[in-house]
């Protein structure tokens, strides 16, 4: 039997490049969980489910309205702040469908048979969708960056007390 003893460093009396190496070691330290959920609740909040998603090159986000689409841009409204995209967006469908949905009302009331007023309210319900997707691919990614920011691997790194040895290996 050998006993093997080794002199242990939290990060903070590590040197630079022990440092470094422990950052490039626990790159992923915040993200190797399911660091998305707070992302989906907040979107299931306003009535949107994220199915998924992808962060590669074509970063986008999967989901479905769980309700109508006006009542989730309402849902925005009162959630999100109006410096955030997602309320931009609510805000320009809201715009847009409000004159077509006034001229469906219309059509509807004097029984005409033309179905117009009604796919363009269709597509402007699918695009903003698609629109309220992206808004929330950006937020993940921006998440996952922060996540994986320098600052905060060494925050999570100071706040849980690793140990390292004299080059930066967690021990």
């Amino acid at each position: 039997m050998r006993i093997i003893e080794t002199k242990v460093y939290p990060f903070s009396e590590l040197s630079d490049d022990a440092k470094e190496r422990a950052i490039e070691n626990l790159s992923s330290i915040n993200v190797d969980h399911n660091w998305w959920v707070f992302t989906y609740e907040d979107a299931k909040r306003i009535g949107l489910i994220i199915t998924g998603f992808d962060l590669d090159r074509n970063r986008h986000a999967n989901g479905t309205f769980e309700l109508s689409a006006n009542e989730v841009a309402a849902n925005i409204f009162s959630e999100h702040g109006e410096t955030c995209e997602t309320f931009k967006t609510a805000t320009k469908f809201m715009e847009e469908w409000q004159p077509v949905f006034s001229e469906y009302l219309n059509e509807e009331s004097e029984k005409y048979e033309s179905r117009e007023s009604e796919e363009a309210l269709m597509e402007l319900e699918n695009q903003f969708l698609k629109s309220i997707l992206e808004d929330y691919s950006i937020i993940l990614e921006n998440e996952c960056e922060h996540l994986q920011s320098k600052e905060v691997i060494i925050e999570t790194i100071e706040s849980n007390n690793y140990e390292f040895d004299e080059f930066g290996n967690r021990i």
